[in-house]
């Protein structure tokens, strides 16, 4: 009987977020080193869980590695890095391999590769997409989690929330810069605490809450970006936010998304008058990357003076609906539409962002001992529009091969790092501003930043948004950290970065549609913002 292997000892691997990427890199890294896991609400109120469509996996006899990597392209719009497509496409097959083994209960067939039943989603040639119903992320990350929760080198601190990176500027060294740890704050307990870590990794997800309308959580404030735009890291493509064609339009339901996968299987989108509209816009109808389909439905409504469309999977039959969108089909009910019967109103809402931290396969970033992965990073996979369920695939394969650098990487040296100093600050007064400046960012965005834009509705949106965070930034400095105060921080931190580059970007593309600039450039690359020295450290 072999012997049992010693507990890792030494500084843990610090996580910032409990979604897919980070329990992946978890998982993965906790048999070499120990592993703190931050999680800023309650562990189950990740993205991850609120991913409906699937997972691809390159497992059919009618698909291959090169007709993935065309999809992800073609829905990229010119600017997916092949090489990276390419590698997550040939990990593919292993990634859903890997989740299986790990008990996530996906939707079986007995004939289909694996014993799985692989739907299909637009943009997709073929049927790739391996999923639990229409609550796969839920799914995925109920497994992940208890066995994280269970692991006894995994520690997982729910209410947790990173305020910012310690980094060499905090301990006035003289040296290359890197990333030692990780200022935290105790909800709960209000208080802040210094996070020494061997490493650190940004799984905080997207910055979808920066909308007044998104299919994302609450969690969903680029908190990962903002920390490591502060930190000195390179961010790219920040222009191309995608907005999820068809989210519930329902007075009750501002966040509930009507999975791909129901286009997928033949819903329609439709008029009030039950007319077809998506041919009229693309050859491939309502299987037309989302980019398209958003702007087809925005142009529609606008166009005829409309709140919503309609999304009609009424001829599919109600059998097959309660199989296969069992979710959808009881949440809509409990609203008073049964989907079987009646199409369902829906509108575009901002879904994923697709631009992030630049890093690379193996998750590194441009501070030594800062990792990212997911939705919070950029490596290029998903170019100017991400193909539906590529996601949940870049969790998984880029999870693991960061949890292998980071167990060959010697982590930093221990170091005295400076306790958090807030000697100068008091408690506020009111929290009131942080509600205003919050509704009055998101509406801003929406209306001057969202599917179709111009270069007059983009210079306002960043006047207004240098004049939130100047307000901001005082806050901050003068009051005691809160949650609300910190992801409104990083929000409008995040609202800056996706200005500015849409306004660097002179041409129409994927997910950035502008007025001025109605064509798409023959030769375009991605948009790659770099910090100066104006602005003071500690701002965005």
């Amino acid at each position: 009987m072999p012997a049992k292997r010693a507990a890792p000892s030494g500084l843990p691997v610090v996580i910032i977020g409990a979604g897919l990427a980070g329990l992946t890199v978890a998982l993965h890294l906790a048999e070499e080193r120990p592993v703190i896991v931050l999680a800023k609400r309650n562990l189950d109120e990740a993205a991850t869980a609120w991913a409906q469509g699937g997972i691809v996996g390159v497992l059919g006899s009618d698909d291959s590695v090169e007709s993935h990597v065309r999809d992800t392209q073609d829905a990229g719009a010119g600017l997916v890095d092949e090489n990276t497509a390419r590698f997550i496409a040939e990990h593919s097959a292993r990634a859903v391999e890997w989740l299986v083994e790990r008990g996530v209960p996906f939707s079986p067939d007995p004939e289909g590769p694996l014993g799985l039943h692989l739907t299909r989603e637009g943009g997709h040639a073929v049927r790739r997409i391996a999923h639990a119903a229409d609550a796969t992320g839920k799914a995925i990350h109920e497994a992940l989690l208890a066995q994280a929760r269970a692991h006894p080198n995994i520690t997982m601190r729910e209410r947790w929330m990173a305020v910012d990176l310690v980094t060499s500027r905090h301990l006035r060294r003289n040296e290359t810069p890197r990333c030692y740890g990780v200022y935290a704050l105790d909800i709960d307990g209000q208080r802040v605490e210094t996070l020494a870590a061997s490493a650190v990794v940004l799984a905080t997800g997207g910055a979808g809450k920066v909308y007044r309308y998104t299919t994302n959580p609450d969690t969903a404030t680029g908190d990962g970006i903002a920390m490591a735009w502060r930190a000195g890291c390179r961010v790219a493509n920040m222009e191309f936010i995608q907005f999820h064609p068809t989210c519930l339009y329902h007075p009750q339901e501002r966040s509930f998304l009507i999975t791909e996968a129901m286009r997928g299987e033949g819903g329609l989108l439709k008029l009030p008058d039950g007319t077809r509209f998506m041919p009229a816009h693309d050859e491939r109808a309502e299987l037309a990357p989302r980019d398209i389909v958003a702007r087809a439905i925005d142009f529609e409504m606008k166009k005829h003076g409309l709140d919503f469309v309609h999304l009609d999977a009424t001829h599919l039959g109600e059998a097959f609906l309660k199989e296969h969108f069992p979710t959808i089909h009881a949440r809509c009910l409990k609203l008073g539409i049964d989907i079987a019967r009646q199409p369902i109103p829906v509108v575009p809402a901002a879904h994923y962002t697709c631009g992030g931290v630049v890093s690379d396969l193996l998750g590194r970033s441009d501070l030594p001992g800062l990792y990212a992965v997911g939705e919070t990073s950029y490596t290029g996979l998903h170019g100017a529009n991400r193909l539906a369920s590529n996601s949940l695939l870049e969790c998984v394969v880029l999870g693991r091969t960061c949890a292998k650098e980071i167990a060959r990487v010697d982590g930093a040296l221990p170091a005295e790092l400076p306790a958090w100093d807030e000697s100068q600050v008091e408690d506020a007064d009111e929290q009131v501003v942080i509600s205003h400046n919050w509704d009055e960012l998101r509406l801003v965005m929406w209306n001057y930043v969202g599917i179709v834009r111009t270069t007059k509705r983009l210079e306002r949106a960043l006047h207004r948004i240098k004049l939130l965070q100047d307000e901001i930034d005082d806050y901050y400095a003068n009051f005691r950290v809160t949650r609300d105060l910190l992801e409104l921080r990083n929000l409008v931190g995040c609202a800056k970065l996706i200005v500015r580059s849409a306004l660097r970007r002179h041409e129409s593309r994927g997910l950035h549609y502008s007025r001025d600039f109605p064509e798409t450039l023959p030769v375009s690359f991605p948009t790659v913002l770099t910090r100066t020295a104006r602005r003071r450290p500690d701002s965005v």
